[in-house]
């Protein structure tokens, strides 16, 4: 846990400044809070002894309300100063674990789940930011406003703070018995609310499907049973922390007896005065917080520090996809792909490869088309080119070089990336087209729209361009969805494009105009196309047919027809359905 803390400290030093003034701030207020007592013992005294006159009186109340007035001033400057800083923290934080998590590979969001990242990221970090924020404020507190307590209850009497002082011993061994649990059991709190969180997106995110399968018994129940457990995990650790402050408010309550049994009968024998007497149980309430502190500090520590050992271990993970430390850089493509013996299994399947030995070139000026059946590695063959994945075996080169010796951001710069399942934001149509070329004029826009063939439909969406997309796209169509996504990719004009079944979702006119578009831009680009609709790619000048990994048939389109292989029965059967 220790080095866990070792993440914020940066944040700390360079806020040190402001740290120093709040800290500053705090103890003045300690300060001005422990003469309060020692002026109503003044008062005390003065009535007591029948000494007090109006003048005495105006000038008590005007020392306690100045008291007050400079307490609020500096509790302003230090809540602004030391909470302040804690959200600095968290923004730090925050932005350094979502800057880290975009630098992790493909594999790694396989098999992480989106509600755990979800949790990281808000519920961990705001334990991290109470522990930097009021931990720090309590442990201040429970040190400086304690001790100085402690002292003044000396100097009124020095065997009575003796006695008062006899559970503190107690109290910190409770501290250290109960803290290690704790810990244990907010590190299982953390892990079943991410497991919640999880859940419940997962159960929202499907809701159109539940819908219409009338599950949502189904889902309620996994929500409940995912809340059952987050619920028992929360009251294992009650259990902990529900011993640990009752315990925290006996010893106080103790200490308080004590004074009115012992300090009563040294006021009563006039070993004190009554002044001396209030004053102490003043100072017994002040260092009632602190001692409540040591409690609250053990508790935001032990939550802070399971939090942050949970965002260490992301922190600290390293992505597969590596940059050389000798890369080079890349600022003009011709666009030569050559596969060279590529063989790729995904990590949890080495016993199975999903690529196999796979030799193939990708001329620029041309479309290369790949076709296979389900599984048969034809996306995969698309996701190695940008390294979203790297070759188990063999290499692929980029104009004579392995890609791996590339920059990998110039090398991801360079290519046009169009996915399977088209992914869009939940802004507006213009903003998902955009995306990777947020400064574009409003010329190239329309020309890529009218290219995707998506005029007719922009024309008649409510608000044109500026039409709201919905979450991940929910607002339009499959195909819809599907030429924002390739409009985007066209719109950042890169030499190299993967396309990934860009027809599958259109109708069969919209499919011929973006053919006929991938064809005029194939002239000056490298276009890579994976296709289940022969029509996308039938003119591509290399067609690669593949199979459980491995390259069956290569060739033309008229080669492979006549080949009576498996791109000749695919491109009968669709003969027979358009004819149908």
């Amino acid at each position: 846990m220790i080095k866990a803390f070792g993440l914020i400290r940066p944040y700390y030093r360079s806020h040190r400044y402001r740290i120093s003034l709040g800290l500053f701030s705090l103890i003045l207020v300690d300060f001005f809070q422990l003469l309060i007592p020692r002026a109503i013992k003044g008062v005390i005294d003065a009535l007591t002894f029948y000494k007090a006159g109006m003048g005495a009186l105006v000038y008590y109340a005007s020392m306690i309300a100045s008291l007050a007035i400079m307490i609020g001033l500096f509790r302003y400057i230090w809540r602004r100063c030391l909470l302040g800083m804690a959200r600095r923290v968290e923004e730090g934080l925050r932005n350094r674990l979502v800057h880290h998590i975009q630098t992790l590979s493909a594999s790694y969001f396989d098999k992480t789940k989106t509600g755990d990242l979800m949790a990281h990221a808000t519920n961990d970090i705001t334990q991290v930011r109470m522990a930097a924020g009021m931990g720090l404020v309590a442990f201040n507190d429970a040190v400086v406003l304690g001790l100085s307590a402690i002292g003044f209850m000396l100097y009124i009497h020095v065997e009575l703070t003796l006695y008062v002082l006899i559970p503190m011993p107690l109290i910190v061994l409770g501290t250290r018995l109960l803290g290690k649990r704790m810990f244990q059991r907010y590190q299982s709190v953390q892990e079943a609310f991410s497991e919640l969180t999880e859940t419940v997106r997962e159960r929202f995110g499907a809701i159109r499907l539940t819908k219409a399968h009338a599950g949502e018994k189904n889902s309620e129940s996994a929500v409940r049973g995912a809340s059952q457990i987050y619920v028992s995990e929360n009251i294992k650790l009650v259990t902990v922390t529900a011993a640990f402050f009752p315990f925290m408010l006996l010893m106080t309550n103790i200490s308080v007896a004590l004074v009115l049994l012992l300090g009563g009968k040294r006021a009563i024998l006039n070993e004190i005065t009554p002044g001396d007497f209030v004053a102490f149980i003043g100072y017994l309430n002040l260092l009632t917080w602190p001692m409540m502190a040591m409690g609250w500090v053990a508790n935001l520590i032990q939550r802070g520090g399971a939090s942050l050992h949970r965002l260490k271990v992301i922190l600290e993970k390293q992505s597969d996809i590596r940059q050389q430390p000798n890369a080079v850089p890349l600022s003009r493509v011709k666009g030569r792909i050559v596969y060279k013996d590529v063989c790729f299994s995904y990590e949890g399947s080495k016993q199975r490869k999903v690529l196999d030995k796979i030799s193939l070139e990708v001329s620029p000026g041309a479309i290369t088309g790949i076709v296979g059946p389900p599984g048969s590695g034809k996306s995969t063959i698309l996701s190695l080119v940008p390294r979203l994945y790297d070759v188990s075996q063999g290499r692929i080169s980029l104009d004579g070089k392995d890609i791996r010796d590339y920059s990998l951001s110039d090398l991801r710069r360079h290519i046009a990336y169009v996915p399977q399942e088209p992914f869009l934001f939940a802004g507006t149509v213009r903003d998902n087209i955009a995306f990777g070329c947020p400064g574009c004029t409003e010329q190239k826009l329309s020309k890529v729209i009218k290219d995707t063939g998506l005029a007719e439909t922009i024309d008649v969406f409510p608000s044109g361009l500026d039409t709201l997309a919905g979450e991940k796209g929910v607002l339009l169509s499959g195909g819809q969805k599907q030429r924002i996504a390739l409009a985007r990719a066209l719109l950042t004009d890169r030499p190299i494009f993967l396309l990934d079944d860009p027809i599958s979702q259109v109708d069969a006119r919209t499919g011929r105009h973006i053919i006929e578009t991938l064809e005029r831009l194939s002239r000056q680009k490298t276009v890579l196309i994976v296709s289940h609709r022969l029509s996308a790619i039938h003119k591509a000048s290399v067609i690669v047919s593949l199979d459980q990994g491995r390259i069956v048939e290569h060739g033309t389109h008229q080669q492979l027809v006549t080949a009576k292989g498996y791109y000749a029965r695919v491109h009968a059967l669709q003969e027979l359905e358009n004819a149908i």
